[in-house]
C-alpha cells in the first residue's frame, strides 16, 4: 500500500469572511476581513492538532486570494494545489452578527473564484494518497465546481480513502431548494463520516427530533458509518452502529459569534477518526471524541474570525479539565 502523503485533503471554498467588528466614530459598522471557508477552516484546526493537510481550490489573483493563501500556509496547510484566476475574483462573505452569536451571511460570488475550479485542475496523487478527503456543498452549487467535486469523490474511492462530508448549507447560494436538498442528497450517498447540524438534518429529513431525523438518514444512507448532528448550544450527537451518545455543549459564556465551530467541531471528529480508526468504537470513545470537539467548538466562538481562531490542543486538554465533573 502507499504510504499517505496527507492525513486530510480538502477541496471547496476559500474566501474572506468579512465579521462585524464594532463601530467607526461616525457609527457606520467596522467589518475585519477573516480569512475562512468551511473545508480550509477544518485544515486549520487538524493543523493545530499535528496533521499534515493539503487544500484543493480556486482563488481570484487578486489582494484577497494571495492573503488567503499566505494566510493557510502559515497554518501549515499545503496550498501547492491552490488555483488563481485572473478574471474572477476571490469570493467574498459579508457576515453580520444576530443575538446569541448566530449568523446571518451575505455572499459576493456572482461569480467567484471559487466556484470556477475545474476537474482538470484536481489533483489524482493527492487524494488518492490521502487517508480522508474532505468536502462540503459549496463546491455543489454550480456544473464546473460541481464537476470537479465529483472527479475528486472519483479519486478518493479508487484510492479507498475515507470520505468526510459536511452539507454546510447557504441557502442563498443555491437556485432553488430542490437543487440544494439533491446535491446534498448526492454527498450523504458518498461519504463514511457525516457532519450535519440540527437545521440540515430538518431540511433533509423533515424531522426535528434529531434521534428520528439522524435514523432516517442512516437507513436510507447505510454507507454513513460515523454520524454526528450539532445542535449548537444544546450540544452534539453521535450516532454509531447501535450506539447513540450526546454530549451537552459547554456553556461558560463569551461567546462573540459561531464563525467556524461547526468546522472546528469537524475537524477534531476527523482527528479522532485519524488516531482511534473507524472501526469497534465504543460509546466511551464516542464521548471523548465529542467533549473534545464541543471544547474546541466553543473556544472558536469566544474569537473572531475562522482560520486564525483555531485552539491549540494544549488550550482545548486545560479547558477539558477545567470542567471535569
Amino acid at each position: 500500500m502507499v504510504q499517505a502523503s496527507f492525513d486530510v485533503t480538502a477541496l471547496g471554498e476559500l474566501l474572506i469572511d468579512f465579521t462585524e467588528n464594532g463601530l467607526s466614530g461616525q457609527g457606520n459598522p467596522l467589518f475585519e476581513a477573516n480569512p475562512g471557508g468551511a473545508p480550509c477552516n477544518v485544515l486549520a484546526m487538524l493543523g493545530k492538532l499535528g496533521k499534515r493537510c493539503a487544500f484543493v481550490g480556486k482563488v481570484g489573483e487578486d489582494m484577497f486570494g494571495r492573503r488567503l493563501k499566505e494566510v493557510a500556509q502559515q497554518a501549515g496547510i499545503c496550498m501547492d494545489h491552490l488555483v488563481f484566476d485572473p478574471k474572477v475574483p476571490t469570493t467574498l462573505a459579508f457576515v453580520q452578527t444576530l443575538a446569541g452569536g448566530d449568523r446571518d451571511f451575505s455572499f459576493y460570488r456572482n461569480p467567484g473564484a471559487d466556484m470556477c475550479l475545474e476537474a482538470g485542475e484536481v489533483p489524482e496523487a493527492v487524494i488518492r494518497q490521502s487517508r480522508i478527503f474532505h468536502f462540503g456543498t459549496l463546491s455543489m452549487t454550480h456544473p464546473g465546481v460541481r464537476q470537479a467535486t465529483c472527479q475528486a469523490l472519483e479519486y478518493a474511492k479508487a484510492g479507498g480513502t475515507l470520505i468526510s462530508f459536511d452539507p454546510n448549507l447557504r441557502l442563498p447560494l443555491w437556485d432553488s431548494l430542490e437543487e440544494a436538498r439533491t446535491q446534498i442528497a448526492w454527498g450523504l450517498g458518498q461519504c463514511d463520516i457525516l457532519k450535519i447540524a440540527d437545521n440540515e438534518l430538518e431540511f433533509m429529513t423533515g424531522e426535528t427530533d434529531f434521534d428520528k431525523g439522524a435514523a432516517l438518514l442512516r437507513k436510507q444512507y447505510p454507507n454513513i458509518r460515523v454520524c454526528n448532528v450539532t445542535a449548537g448550544a444544546q450540544g452534539s450527537y453521535a450516532y454509531y452502529g447501535d450506539e447513540r451518545v450526546f454530549v451537552p455543549a459547554l456553556t461558560l459564556g463569551g461567546t462573540i459569534e459561531t464563525t467556524g465551530a461547526g468546522d472546528t467541531f469537524c475537524a477534531c471528529v476527523l482527528n479522532f477518526v485519524l488516531e482511534h480508526g473507524i472501526d469497534g468504537l465504543t460509546a466511551g470513545d464516542l464521548t471523548e471524541m465529542l467533549r473534545f470537539a464541543n471544547a474546541a467548538a466553543y473556544l472558536v466562538t469566544t474569537r473572531r474570525g475562522a482560520i486564525r481562531s483555531m485552539p491549540e490542543r494544549a488550550e482545548v486538554m486545560a479547558l477539558l479539565a477545567k470542567t471535569a465533573v
